[in-house]
């Protein structure tokens, strides 16, 4: 079932919240609050505000010592912000180990002594729904959870938690999954989108981020963010600051479209920068996430919705991107991979397209331009080159392509001399073992490209090929952007070559996928102010 290929009825006028912002959602923002001792919390209830959240979760079962009567009345009275108030036991993966009626009783107190919320657990919410029977406060929810650390169940059986959820009682529904891979998430949207009461539906861990990011878009009640990078009360919630400044997350509405970087791994990614705060500067409509994707037939079949857009493809998944569209441009069919996949809003069909050659190549032709002073002619400075490309991946295949399109004589070098060869057949060039560069030197003034993840952060000590090889090269590229100077381009840089960064390439093929995300002319000099920022 399509899970995400949902009508969404909900109005996505804007929301006059406050005198200050316009809001094009009612989702809310809820920043946990976890520290040792009630000074603490008081201190981070102020960031909380400080940072823009709407509301605040306080952890109880994080306190070292707590006193009921006394701590709670000093937690309401302090807060500047609505609060939530959760004592989560060990049993649903809270930290309080102790007697539960005691337990029970203070979320008890907190409701008498003026807490906006307090969440229980579906396991003692009947006992405690009528427990307080009769004695809430007029504006008083209770929320009544259910965590799941193992996985996300069928959009079947989420049905029937909700409805048990309901069934106790509870004026707000809370749910929160396991993502193994990201097409759970899809299970959690629909659940949400059709909730007849208000719902907070999230997906724990790396592959569940999107839950948090676009719950506004399904119409989930709220979504947490911490208050400082790190310091998480479950898996996978990103900061207050991302959540408002990188992703808009005020902006989101139902109608809103959402593209993203298909990519593992994904979280180095500058794109959702970059994206983000081009489609702010122009008014686009639009929200770009990280997608940490294992199988992309999967993952395209699963969102399959016009409104999930348009993807960028990295590392691993570019040659099978290719595979699931429907209608392939001819370059990107020539070269064999795909960075940018573009769903047709009339008919939801996939347009597969290649921008990682445009940028690279002409990132090189300037470098070579520049450091040789060589005038602009009708002639690639790359022509009769000898053009070594490492990697036989995606984005080797785009360089080699780009380069033999220049007139450069090509020359594959991979790990496996095979997967070298095959390329090498393909687009006519030679093909040699990563080994075999350590003493290959045919001519001097070579040109190098580095189409690996090799020197990526975290692993920055890495180098494809050792120092004194570089020696034989007048320019050397590598499409590693994180770190923007790799290893490789130190030691190439220290060896006297012209080096050219990744970050030339990715702004390259940025400007062209922005074109056919939105239909609107790059915001090109921005571009260039962000990359310069990293």
């Amino acid at each position: 079932m399509d899970s995400t290929n949902v009508l969404l009825a909900s109005s996505s006028a804007g929301l006059k919240m406050g005198s200050k912002e316009i809001r094009k959602n009612q989702t809310l923002l809820c920043a946990p609050i976890m520290a040792e001792t009630v000074d603490k919390m008081v201190i981070n209830m102020d960031k909380a505000k400080q940072s823009g959240a709407d509301l605040v979760e306080i952890r109880l079962d994080s306190l070292k010592s707590f006193n009921p009567y006394e701590d709670l009345k000093t937690l309401i009275k302090e807060c500047p912000l609505p609060t939530l108030f959760t004592y989560r036991p060990k049993w649903e993966g809270g930290q309080y180990d102790g007697d539960e009626k005691k337990r029970l009783d203070a979320l008890r107190l907190a409701m008498e002594f003026g807490a906006d919320y307090i969440d229980v657990e579906l396991q003692v919410a009947h006992e405690f729904n009528e427990s307080i029977s009769g004695k809430k406060p007029e504006k008083f929810k209770v929320v009544v959870s259910s965590h799941n650390y193992h996985d996300t169940p069928s959009v079947e059986d989420l049905g029937n938690l909700v409805a048990r959820i309901q069934e106790t009682g509870a004026d707000i529904v809370k749910i929160a999954t396991t993502a193994l891979e990201i097409s759970d998430v899809a299970r959690i949207f629909q659940i949400t989108v059709h909730s007849q009461v208000p719902i907070i539906a999230i997906v724990m861990g790396e592959r569940g981020f999107i839950s948090r990011i676009l719950c506004p878009k399904f119409g989930g009640f709220l979504s947490f963010g911490t208050i400082e990078s790190g310091v998480v009360s479950a898996p996978g919630q990103p900061t207050m600051k991302d959540l408002l400044t990188l992703y808009n997350f005020r902006e989101i509405g139902p109608d809103t479209k959402v593209f993203g970087i298909i990519g593992k791994p994904v979280g180095h990614s500058k794109s959702p920068i970059l994206y983000n705060e081009a489609f702010k500067s122009v008014g686009f409509n639009g929200v770009y996430v990280p997608f940490l994707v294992d199988d992309v037939a999967k993952f395209l079949q699963t969102y399959s919705s016009i409104d999930f857009a348009g993807f960028s493809c990295t590392i691993p998944h570019k040659e099978d991107a290719l595979k699931c569209c429907d209608e392939v441009d001819p370059v990107a069919k020539s070269i064999g991979a795909v960075n940018c996949v573009i769903r047709r809003p009339t008919d939801g069909k996939m347009f597969g397209y290649n921008t990682d050659y445009v940028g690279a190549i002409s990132a090189i032709e300037d470098g070579l331009q520049g450091s040789h002073n060589i005038s602009a002619t009708a002639d690639s400075p790359l022509a009769g080159k000898l053009f070594v490309v490492i990697g036989a991946g995606g984005a080797g295949k785009a360089l080699a392509y780009g380069a033999k399109e220049k007139g450069a004589q090509v020359v594959i070098a991979n790990r496996t001399y095979d997967r070298a060869r095959e390329l090498a057949n393909t687009i006519g060039g030679d093909a040699v073992t990563l080994a075999d560069l350590e003493n290959f030197h045919p001519v001097d003034g070579m040109i190098l490209a580095n189409t690996t993840s090799i020197g990526m952060q975290p692993k920055v000590d890495e180098t494809p090929i050792p120092k004194h090889a570089l020696r034989s090269y007048s320019l050397v590229f590598d499409a590693v952007y994180t770190p923007k100077i790799t290893r490789l381009l130190r030691e190439a840089e220290e060896s006297g070559a012209t080096i050219v960064s990744g970050s030339e390439m990715f702004i390259g093929q940025a400007y062209e996928q922005f074109e056919r995300f939105t239909g609107l002319p790059a915001p090109k000099q921005l571009f260039r102010k962000i990359m310069a920022k990293f």
